[in-house]
């Protein structure tokens, strides 16, 4: 009997050789290793792809988050600075308003000419208009001036006819015309023109960029 059989075995329980026979692990327990590998892989896949979801949906480029939610490569918007002051417009007294009545109803350059005074312009020639625009101007009135008149009398005076167009010439002069056409009826409401006047005058901001 070898050494190695145990006291009382013997027959075919009988074991020859002086080596100890190799043991094979189970294969159950290999099988239970494999899962909770295959898990663990699989869990990590998940949990990758749900922050690669949450960062598409979240805007975020990948970079790191801080604590007020901006990637650490969003630089701090500065403030607009302010924009640089226009030309002061010139107020209703410091215009002069020339009326002609380019149409063949009378008396409408001096109920024209009447308002305009009224609502604080300063009012000069009043009369038919020149020959080049008398019963020759189909639209509702022409504004005529001077080059500096574009950004300055031509705004002002034009809140108070929206509809009318603007035209300059070569006059050395500060004073514009006002010459009424075919399509004039009246001036436009006082309030209406009061709201454009305030709204032309109000100082206008520049956005500022978000990050």
């Amino acid at each position: 009997m070898s050494m190695l059989t145990p006291p009382g075995m013997g027959g075919k329980y009988r074991i020859t050789g002086d080596t100890y026979p190799r043991m094979r692990r189970p294969r159950r327990r290999r099988r239970i290793v494999l899962a909770a590998a295959a898990a663990v892989v699989a869990l990590g896949a998940a949990g990758w792809g749900t922050l690669q979801l949450v960062d598409v949906f979240s805007g975020g480029d990948g970079g790191t988050r801080t604590t007020a939610g901006r990637g650490a490569d969003c630089k701090p918007v500065a403030k607009a600075s302010a924009p640089p002051a226009a030309p002061a417009l010139p107020k209703p007294g410091q215009i002069t308003v020339n009326v002609y009545n380019a149409t063949p109803r009378s008396g409408l350059a001096k109920t024209t000419a009447d308002e305009l005074k009224k609502r604080g312009f300063t009012i000069g020639k009043v009369g038919n208009a020149p020959a080049a625009y008398d019963k020759k101007l189909p639209g509702t009135g022409l504004l005529l001036g001077g080059q500096g008149a574009v950004k300055g009398a031509f705004p002002v005076l034009g809140t108070q006819l929206k509809a009318a167009t603007a035209k300059t010439d070569t006059r050395a002069t500060a004073d514009v015309d006002l010459i009424l056409g075919a399509a004039f009826k009246t001036l436009d409401p006082k309030a209406v023109a009061d709201a454009a006047l305030i709204a032309l005058n109000k100082p206008k901001t520049a956005p500022v960029g978000k990050c």
